[in-house]
């Protein structure tokens, strides 16, 4: 994916800025030490921010959400390496864009992308790709920070391209097509400096994580617990500290006769949200003989959520095999970066 650059937010409500940690000025262009000795796994961060609704509207057949917060240090990812992208003294907001399925109310990753225009009185500011995220308390979004020209009221364009992942159940046939909106947002940075920030010197570098956000006019981006998935669960097993969960559907709408679906689901620990853009092999064996051994497809469906899965030849009991070839390549906000990048070997 070209990955150029957005504007992306997220945070948690009603939290408030500490004594003794600056001004909210200041915060809006530094973030606190980091953790030292930073565990391989999910940590509770340094601090967390809120954010503040620009919009949402309808895009095609999308639903877009639009929020902004301070400008924040995240990492992108690439393989099994991770890079910190810092906080630039010019950055005037991060800014986030979610998108969901209008009717089930389901967050879509968008493996193909999402770009981003903004102008100002007819001049272009910015155009670019957001980077796909996950964050504790946003869950999967796309995102950056961003420069503006100050304050003042800007025109922001959002295209969803058209999904490149299997789409499956009440999914199929839709979310092939682009879809775009345009909406308008005034910029103040009293209103930004309103935004809640708050540190977390007692529980920062613990293995937890802060809760994910809710907001009125957004769903939160989950996947179904283990339990609540369609089919045979096969069971649970934690990789790198990602939670696989491995079910074996038959019998569903898009099966014909004598096919099964292989579906695994990958989530954070703690709040579920999905982990896309990984690379995942499979090998499933029936009745002592191998009817599966190829790569699993990213995929949504209304009751599985955003998973890897693939159609196996098969009915009966099977012996699964799930091989991490690429751990996921979304960036990452705080608390999340040194987890999910090891190339675990399941079974099932």
């Amino acid at each position: 994916m070209n990955r150029r650059r957005f504007l992306a937010a997220a945070g948690l409500a009603g939290a408030s800025v500490l004594a003794g940690c600056g001004s909210v000025e200041n915060q809006s262009t530094r973030s606190p030490p980091l953790v030292e000795n930073r565990p391989d796994a999910t940590y509770y961060p340094t601090h967390s921010e809120g954010m503040k609704m620009i919009g949402t509207n309808q895009a095609g057949e999308y639903m877009v959400g639009l929020t902004y917060s301070y400008p924040h240090r995240f990492w992108t990812v690439t393989g099994t390496d991770t890079e910190q992208v810092t906080i630039r003294d010019a950055d005037s907001v991060h800014l986030m864009a979610s998108v969901w399925d209008p009717e089930t109310a389901m967050v879509l990753p968008v493996e193909s992308g999402v770009s981003i225009a903004i102008s100002a009185d007819g001049e272009t500011v910015a155009e670019k790709q957001p980077w796909p995220m996950v964050s504790q308390n946003m869950g999967f979004h796309y995102g950056d920070n961003y420069q503006l020209d100050g304050e003042g009221v800007y025109e922001i364009t959002v295209r969803v391209e058209g999904m490149s992942e299997r789409r499956l159940g009440s999914f199929e046939g839709k979310f092939g097509s682009a879809g775009e909106l345009t909406t308008n947002f005034e910029f103040a940075r009293s209103a930004r400096d309103d935004i809640a920030y708050t540190e977390h010197p007692d529980k920062q570098g613990n293995r937890a994580a802060v809760g994910l956000t809710n907001m009125e006019m957004m769903p939160t981006s989950q996947v179904p617990a283990p339990e609540e998935l369609p089919g045979e669960l096969l069971g649970t097993k934690k990789g790198s500290d990602e939670v696989y969960a491995a079910t074996w559907l038959s019998g569903t709408d898009f099966l014909d006769s004598g096919q099964s679906y292989l579906a695994v689901s990958v989530r954070t620990p703690y709040n579920r949200v999905p982990l896309p853009m990984m690379t995942l092999d499979g090998t499933v064996d029936v009745g002592g003989e191998t009817a599966f051994d190829d790569g699993l497809s990213p995929a949504v469906h209304p009751d599985l959520g955003y998973h890897y899965g693939g159609v196996v030849e098969a009915t009966g009991d099977p012996t699964v095999t799930v091989e991490t070839v690429a751990p996921s390549q979304t960036s990452r906000h705080e608390g999340y970066e040194t987890a999910f990048l090891a190339t675990p070997t399941l079974e099932f």
